[in-house]
């Protein structure tokens, strides 16, 4: 087979790429370990910036968006129950949109199904070949036979335990991370959401979140322990648990049920450099992980595609090496900029512990600083809805 880029993973970096090339006249194949049920069954967040929202949109993958998303003027910030608005829209005139990354994920898996481009599902020993050549090729096994697809380029949009990265010699690779002593612990429960925009509390027990699927699926998180198991963990400890780290009017307001999923993500921080090697290209988590407290995975791998479809239409266009060459670099300024806003969200929030009485007092200090300076809420709000130099 032949095609001119090869798409490894085809989860929503791998599916925006591919629609992206598609809308450009650019041959494009999807390569993905697992089925598409499983990839659909993975539960994920979705906070996505106006600039993610505008892109579906320009795709054409916006109806259900446009009709199930809720747009969020601004967030809640709480400090041992004292609460704190930050107001998005007043301070700089942007908003978020809540809509899954699962759903983003469904919208755009049903559009390539529709236009009829290839996507091969449940392929196994997948490897890449040859990225420091002319002609990179990627070898895969599917029901029982080897298959080869030769290519122009390959994007290495499959994750952070994916083949693209884990192709590249460790020599050519610096690798930045910084792992957190704790997880979220997270609770999808089939009732209306505890209040109307997201509540980010800091307490002393930990963190906590109160979260949203919709008008009437909520999504709720307390930090725990890196080692803690989410079987130790019956609904009804959660629940007391997150009451406990809520403002008091917000707890007793709090509607809880019968989780029907729960599970507990690592929280790190990780970057890659450079991101192309030769004719491959790094992008989403197999470049770069944030902690989800920024809100911010899915939003850069968004980016990163749109910066890589935009390379890769220049050379195919006007045969122009000018956007390949510049990819890592754009790329890795957006990076490092939005995690060193997801770490400062994180040491704001999170109870750390070693950080001890005085770390407690520094956070304090900065939470007092964002109810008194609108300039520092300002910053916040910029950072979040999605800067962009």
């Amino acid at each position: 087979m032949r095609t001119q880029v090869a798409i490894i993973g085809a989860g929503p970096a791998g599916l925006t790429l591919g629609r992206l090339l598609e809308g450009a006249g650019i041959d494009a194949v999807i390569i993905e370990q697992r089925s598409a049920d499983y990839v659909l069954g993975r539960i994920r967040a979705g906070v996505l910036e106006q600039s993610s929202v505008d892109l579906l949109r320009q795709m054409g993958v916006n109806q259900r968006m446009d009709a199930e998303g809720i747009f969020h003027d601004g967030i809640e910030l709480s400090f041992d129950g004292e609460m704190l608005r930050v107001d998005f829209n007043e301070l700089i005139a942007r908003r978020v949109m809540v809509y899954g990354q699962t759903e983003v994920t469904r919208d755009l898996m049903d559009a390539r199904t529709a236009s009829g481009a290839k996507s091969i599902y449940e392929a196994s020993d997948v490897h890449i070949h040859d990225f420091d050549g002319e002609t990179p090729r990627v070898t895969f096994t599917k029901d029982g036979q080897t298959h080869q697809i030769e290519c122009d380029f390959i994007a290495g949009c499959d994750g952070f335990h994916g083949v693209s990265r884990a192709s590249v010699p460790p020599s050519a690779i610096s690798l930045f991370e910084r792992v957190y002593p704790f997880g979220w612990l997270g609770v999808l429960v089939d009732q209306p959401p505890v209040a109307e925009e997201l509540i980010y509390a800091h307490h002393k027990r930990g963190f906590a979140l109160c979260s949203m699927r919709s008008l009437t699926r909520s999504r709720y998180y307390v930090q725990v322990d890196s080692t803690e198991k989410a079987e130790n963990w019956s609904d009804d400890r959660f629940w007391d648990e997150l009451r406990a780290r809520l403002n008091p009017d917000i707890a007793e307001s709090l509607k809880t049920g019968r989780s029907i999923e729960k599970s507990i993500a690592p929280l790190r921080s990780f970057v890659a450099e450079p991101l192309r090697f030769g004719r491959l290209f790094l992008t989403g988590d197999a470049a770069h992980i944030v902690p989800p407290t920024g809100a911010k995975g899915l939003n850069m791998a968004i980016h990163d595609v749109m910066e890589l479809a935009t390379a890769l239409k220049e050379f195919y266009g006007e045969r122009s090496d000018a956007g390949i060459n510049a990819y890592s670099g754009k790329v890795l300024e957006n990076t490092w900029r939005t995690e060193r806003f997801s770490w400062w969200m994180t040491q704001l929030l999170h109870t750390f512990p070693d950080s001890g009485d005085f770390g407690r007092r520094i956070q304090r200090a900065d939470f007092d600083y964002l109810a008194a300076s609108r300039l520092a809420r300002q910053s916040l709000a910029e950072n979040y809805t999605g800067f962009r130099a």
